[in-house]
């Protein structure tokens, strides 16, 4: 069974940062895209970022382009999202997600995690 399992979420003042990560079970994601969607009661998951598998590709949504870095570590097939200058519409529940590539991952995710909480506080 495919798992990918978020951690970094929680509480943070804000201005303050967060760094999230999402590990990812199966071995052949090390050459599959990745990225983070996020979700707040009553709204649709929205794309936040993504990353090709050698890094070599990144998208970021409007809302988060220069204060949020997406990379990963193959050898560890992780994912991380840095999330710096945090705002209290950043609020949501943050999903991993795995597709072939970029530009299916912004559309259509093949897999997802169960989500971490992030919350910013004013």
């Amino acid at each position: 069974q495919v798992q990918l399992v978020e951690s970094g979420g929680g509480l943070v003042q804000v201005g303050g940062s967060l760094r999230l990560s999402c590990a990812a079970s199966r071995r052949t994601f090390s050459t599959y895209a990745k990225g983070w969607f996020r979700q707040t009661p009553g709204k649709e998951r929205e794309f936040v970022a993504a990353i090709s598998w050698n890094g070599g590709n990144t998208a970021y949504a409007d809302s988060v382009k220069g204060r949020f870095t997406i990379s990963r570590d193959n050898a560890k097939n992780t994912v991380y999202l840095q999330m710096d200058s945090l705002k209290p519409e950043d609020t949501a529940v943050y999903y991993c997600a795995v597709a072939l590539n970029v530009g299916v991952l912004t559309k259509e995710p093949d897999y997802w995690g169960q989500g971490t909480q992030v919350t910013v506080s004013s």
